[in-house]
């Protein structure tokens, strides 16, 4: 079974920062892209920042020059460093990859379970 836990969110207070964590285990072929989304209460599911197996990144408009993602291929972890954090930035965030797992023929989008990042003002 292949599975994404994620772990580093928390209580932070405008203006500090947060490392998230994501670790894909189980039976793993290849992982292609890597990618952070986040979902405050009430709104829709919305993508953070991705990074694809060659490193190339992509961030949302409301998170650039304040997030850094970032991706160990031999450990298969995905990080999400956040900076000057606002209280706008509150949601769970969760993990997302594209898994192949062994004996597969196609690969599939997995999800971690979430984690709770929430920035007072």
């Amino acid at each position: 079974q292949v599975q994404l836990v994620e772990s580093g969110g928390g209580l932070v207070q405008a203006g500090g920062s947060l490392r998230l964590s994501c670790a894909a285990s189980g039976s793993i072929a290849s992982i292609n892209n890597m990618a952070w989304y986040r979902q405050a209460p009430g709104k829709q599911r919305d993508l953070v920042a991705s990074i694809t197996r060659g490193g190339s990144t992509n961030y949302a408009d409301s998170v650039k020059g304040r997030v850094t993602i970032s991706r160990d291929n031999a450990k298969n972890t995905v990080s999400l460093q956040m900076n000057s954090l606002k209280p706008e930035d509150t949601a769970a965030y969760y993990c997302n990859a594209d898994i192949l797992p062994r004996g597969s023929f196609s690969p599939r989008a997995y999800w971690g379970q979430g984690t709770q990042v929430t920035v007072s003002s």
